[in-house]
């Protein structure tokens, strides 16, 4: 992958001065540290870091058309290039180098715009075509690759990364209230909303065109599940398990290529696993290496060490294995490094552990990594699928505090009976007790529960278990596991990161799978299982399921550090006007009493969000309110 930014000026007098573009690439040059170019011709210019994947000698961008009137910059891979790159030879297509990206330039110049979903890769790409004088831009079906924007009344900017948006002189550092309202009441921020009011980040599945000043945005696809009333085909379970074991095949195969050393992480659970065995299937003789995250040096990790299954099965595939040996009291300093990759307050730490990861690989000249993200959302593996078909069976007697939160289910939802995590409702008095007066004289202006959270028409007539996997797949996953905790902690050490249970073929044929086959007998990932019996030791496949949970702001808080203490301060959090000190100190006398156990994700860290929070203020300069 790579790092991309561009300015695009409303006033085509206005030239654009390459000193900048190079200072906004350079803020991303962890995205990129192979190469740098920019290029600028009047008021349209681009910059550019480079990863060297594939054909890393003539891999460099931009990519311009033969006659020069089309330049196009991509962070991504495009797994299916040497299938499209073969149709477009054959349609009379010349291509400049053996980069999977450059079919993109020239799918533009067969198709125009509506060559998207031909695509299977992760992507964020802008093209410029001068002859129409528009910008066209978009992001991968499943928001893999990030990609920013910023629409001022003079200038159009975009980025990989906001850090380099906020290196544009004269960029506006608010804070958006409505971002810092969606981190407290769901996994993540949703597109477009980010932390910053003048920076928007473009939807996963979306294409957006900007011209002569005006920013139009389309959506080319969606994870669209079969109503509840679709009549499945007959097919046995067979069936489902060699399709989805020949899918996930070509998926992991397809990631694999790369002209570098390509590894996987392995957690020691059944999605990593299955990675990895697949990887065996497919490797041709060639070795690769795994790297886990072990917490073997303390008694008091024991609970969340899971050296054994790791090792368990690192043997049974013959990776070559490597473990990073984590201490926990290396958190304190590593968690501003977190804050300002992630550009985003955190709800809990487990993004140090996925820095460190990303750094053994980087020691260990690994580029490119394969994770697992995805299956769990794919394939019901949260706690919430088997809670859903519970209440189904044993229905639910509603107060006057349950209608309330009907009505705010109706409207993050459009479903008064569908429950994510927790009661929003219930919460919201918990929200404004942390606000600030300042903040809450203003709450009806970004409060999150007043907008829906996902398109209602995804959801309506669908299964209880479609439904869920859509929220997890649009919340979870494209707004927290594929962003703050994939894509930015494995590029912040130049590492990239692939998801071969995120394949549009896969997912395609994965949403036309009966729910039943899912969930069977309050067994998760049922299906999955099933496959697994071909590559996972047992040990592995019939474990329970482990949800790993990080030390909190209550671990911090006992480490009694100067840092930490100031900016949980009564003077510091008053000073800057976000949130209520006296909530901070109640707070903080309570999660420092020796009879307080936070028990996540039940509990949530309120003081991880805000600790988080300052040092994200900090270190991106946002001003007090």
């Amino acid at each position: 992958m790579c790092g991309i930014t561009g300015i695009i000026y409303n006033n085509r007098q206005q030239t654009v001065d390459e000193n900048i573009l190079r200072q906004m690439a350079g803020k991303m040059e962890h995205r990129g540290p192979d190469d740098a170019t920019s290029y600028a011709d009047g008021h349209v210019g681009f910059g550019f870091r480079r990863l060297s994947i594939i054909d890393l000698a003539h891999g460099q961008q931009p990519f311009f058309s033969a006659d020069d009137n089309i330049v196009m910059i991509c962070n991504g891979e495009i797994y299916n290039y040497k299938e499209l790159r073969a149709d477009l030879q054959a349609r009379g297509h010349l291509f400049r180098s053996a980069c999977d990206v450059e079919v993109i330039l020239h799918l533009y110049r067969e198709y125009g715009t509506g060559f998207l979903n031909k695509l299977n890769g992760q992507f964020a790409f802008a093209l410029y075509d001068k002859s129409k004088q528009t910008l066209f831009f978009a992001r991968d079906h499943f928001g893999i690759c990030p990609l920013f924007y910023s629409q001022q009344e003079h200038v159009f900017l975009f980025g990989s990364e906001m850090k380099a948006l906020l290196e544009f002189p004269g960029m506006p550092r608010d804070v958006d209230l409505s971002g810092l309202d969606q981190i407290f009441s769901f996994p993540a921020n949703i597109a477009p909303v980010t932390m910053f009011k003048h920076i928007r980040s473009l939807p996963p599945g979306y294409y957006g065109l900007f011209s002569n000043g005006k920013l139009e945005l389309h959506e080319y696809w969606d994870l669209e599940y079969p109503e509840e009333a679709h009549v499945y085909e007959e097919k046995t379970e067979s069936y489902y398990i060699e399709q989805l074991d020949e899918l996930l095949q070509q998926s992991v195969r397809y990631r694999m290529h790369a002209d570098v050393p390509v590894g996987f992480y392995l957690s020691g659970g059944l999605d990593s696993s299955i990675i990895g065995a697949t990887m065996r299937s497919l490797k041709n003789g060639r070795d690769f290496s795994s790297f886990s995250i072990c917490f073997s040096g303390s008694p008091d990790n024991k609970e969340i060490n899971e050296q054994r299954y790791q090792r368990l099965m690192s043997e049974h595939i013959g990776s070559m294995h490597h473990e990073v040996e984590f201490n926990w009291k290396d958190l304190d300093n590593k968690l501003k490094q977190v804050v300002y990759f992630s550009e985003a307050p955190l709800k809990e730490t487990y993004n140090v552990c996925s820095l460190a990861l990303s750094g053994k690989a980087k020691d260990q000249q690994i580029k490119v990594i394969l994770s697992g993200e995805g299956a769990d959302e794919l394939f019901g593996g949260y706690a919430g699928y088997k809670f859903d078909y519970q209440r189904a069976k044993n229905g639910v007697v509603k107060d006057l505090d349950y209608l309330m939160e009907d009505q705010v289910r109706k409207t993050l939802w459009g479903n008064e009976d569908f429950i994510y995590e927790k009661n929003e409702y219930e919460f919201k008095s918990t929200k404004e007790a942390l606000y600030s007066t300042g903040v809450n004289d203003v709450y009806t202006q970004f409060d999150c529960l007043r907008q829906p959270a996902v398109a209602h028409k995804r959801l309506k007539n669908r299964h209880i278990f479609h439904q869920r996997s859509y929220v997890d797949f649009k919340l979870r996953l494209a707004g927290h596991l594929i962003a703050d905790h994939g894509d930015r902690m494995t590029l912040a050490n130049n590492v990239e990161g692939r998801y071969p249970f995120l394949d549009v073929p896969l997912v395609e044929f994965v949403r036309q799978i009966p729910p039943g086959l899912m969930l069977k007998n309050m067994k998760e990932k049922y299906i999955l299982k099933r496959l697994a019996d071909k590559y996972v030791p047992r040990e592995i496949i019939d474990r329970e399921k482990f949800g790993f949970v990080a030390p909190g702001s209550p671990q911090l808080l006992k480490n009694n550090n100067e840092w930490v203490n100031d900016l949980l301060s009564y003077d510091y959090i008053k000073r800057r006007g976000y949130f209520n000190p006296d909530t901070v100190e109640r707070l903080k006398a309570m999660y420092t009493h020796k009879d307080f156990i936070l028990t996540p994700p039940y509990d949530m860290d309120l003081l991880i969000i805000i600790l988080t929070f300052n040092i994200f203020s900090e270190v991106f300069e946002v001003p007090s309110l």
